[in-house]
C-alpha cells in the first residue's frame, strides 16, 4: 500500500472519517431526544424528525465507542424510544438532555396517559 492508498483509506474510512463522525453525531441526537421525551417528557424534535432520524441510524458503522456500539446493535430500535430505558450511560445522557432543554427553553408536557 503507498502512503496515497493509506490516507485515502483512513480518510474515508477510519475513525475519524466523516462517515463515523456523522453516525456518532446521529447517535447522541436520536439518543438524546430519545431520553427527554420518554424520560423527562420533554419534546426537543417532532416526532416525524425523530423517526426520520432514527431510520437513518446505520448499526454497521463503527464508532470510537465499541461498548455503545454493541448496546445500540442489541436494543436499537427505529420504530420506538423505549430502548433509552437500558442506556448503559443515562447519566450522562440525562447531563445532555437537560444541556439542552435548557438552551431551548423547552417546557415540560402534560400527557393524557
Amino acid at each position: 500500500m503507498n502512503l496515497e492508498a493509506f490516507l485515502v483509506d483512513e480518510v474515508d474510512n477510519g475513525p475519524y472519517s466523516d462517515r463515523v463522525c456523522d453516525e456518532t453525531r446521529r447517535r447522541i441526537r436520536l439518543t438524546v431526544a430519545a431520553f427527554a421525551y420518554e424520560i423527562l417528557h420533554r419534546t426537543i424534535m417532532s416526532d416525524s424528525e425523530f423517526d426520520e432520524l432514527a431510520k437513518s441510524i446505520d448499526l454497521s458503522i463503527d464508532t470510537r465507542r465499541p461498548d455503545l456500539d454493541k448496546w445500540f446493535r442489541e436494543n436499537f430500535d427505529p420504530f420506538t424510544g423505549m430502548w433509552i430505558h437500558g442506556h448503559p450511560e443515562r447519566r450522562r445522557v440525562e447531563q445532555l438532555a437537560w444541556f439542552v432543554i435548557e438552551k431551548m427553553g423547552v417546557q415540560h408536557e402534560q400527557r393524557d396517559w
